[in-house]
């Protein structure tokens, strides 16, 4: 499966559009840890997540291959976002449906971004339906969030970026929402034979380790998880991107709960002075809470990926 992903392809076609996000330390926070910390940008990313990568390179490849009228999208928000941006850069329409529980930040975002919103219940099943019923509507080409090796292609250049400008990292420690970051990620450094390992952080009962163990997906798809990590409230992880972390992922995965991540937020704005959103805070709680699992990891990349949450938000949560 992960010979599908094409990261370099993916960088040549958006490499002029995107930012190349920078790595930052802090001395504290490797203090605390006992630990390297390399901390990726992401949230500093064109539409403040690195979803614009994979969105931008799913929709000029499809150009690369035929017309394309438009692009509907179901998301939560950070994939509308990254659509919705990418479909302005094509000079496209763009629609998504999005539930209604979706932070009003973001739903406020896609809509800057030109995108016109469907409203779906918050149930996976819903957007996905609504999202396909759209393409058969309108004609519009579809970009799936979790089932797209173009998606995962793009998101990969975040690990081709970050290994470029720390090359002796032990670990990537990643948020795992519908997988396409973490697959990407995953499948750049099996690919490029590098000694690395690649963590999944999971929000809590998202079922991915069981799954592992078992080889074959047993996370319900069409539902949300109730997690302050609104990045990461698919269960399930798409079927095109579980296959590739079974492949190139560790199948130890890193378990984070609310608080866990409440204390990882606090010390990234407190110490770092970012202001990152939940999802983005999973890789630090991981390494705050998994010590004995990541004692053999000296230098720990992790992906601070989208900064996409209000300051009321932020205030509510810490």
């Amino acid at each position: 499966m992960s010979e599908q992903i094409a990261v370099q392809d993916a960088e040549d076609r958006i490499r002029p559009s995107i930012n190349r996000t920078p790595v930052l330390t802090s001395s504290y926070l490797n203090e605390l840890t006992g630990k390297k910390l390399y901390f990726k940008c992401e949230n500093f990313q064109k539409t403040g997540s690195f979803k614009a990568r994979g969105a931008l390179n799913a929709i000029l490849k499809a150009r690369s291959i035929g017309p394309v009228k438009g692009v509907v999208a179901h998301s939560g928000g950070n994939h509308g976002q990254g659509v919705a941006w990418a479909a302005r850069q094509c000079d496209l329409p763009c629609i998504v449906a999005t539930p209604s529980s979706a932070p009003q930040t973001k739903v406020d975002a896609m809509r800057g971004y030109g995108a016109e919103l469907v409203i779906t219940t918050p149930s996976m099943t819903d957007m996905a339906d609504t999202a396909y019923r759209l393409v058969e509507q309108t004609g519009y080409t579809f970009v799936d969030p979790m089932n797209d090796y173009d998606i995962m292609s793009g998101q990969g250049t975040v690990a081709k970026e970050f290994l470029e400008e720390v090359g002796h990292l032990d670990a990537l420690v990643v948020a795992v929402g519908g997988g396409g970051l973490a697959s990407g990620v995953a499948a750049y450094v099996k690919q490029k034979k590098l000694d690395c390992k690649v963590f999944c952080v999971e929000p809590a009962n998202k079922n991915l380790q069981e799954s592992f163990e078992a080889g074959r997906s047993l996370m319900p798809h069409g539902t949300l998880l109730d997690t302050i990590a609104d990045g990461c409230r698919p269960h399930a992880v798409g079927n095109k991107c579980f296959d590739v972390l079974l492949e190139c992922a560790e199948h130890t995965v890193f378990s984070v709960t609310n608080d866990d991540i409440r204390k990882a937020m606090k010390l990234i704005l407190e110490r770092m002075k970012l202001v990152v959103e939940p999802s983005a805070a999973m890789g630090l709680a991981a390494v705050l809470k998994y010590k004995e699992e990541l004692k053999d990891y000296e230098n720990i990349g992790l992906v601070l990926c989208g900064g996409n949450v209000d300051l009321k938000t932020v205030v509510d949560l810490l």
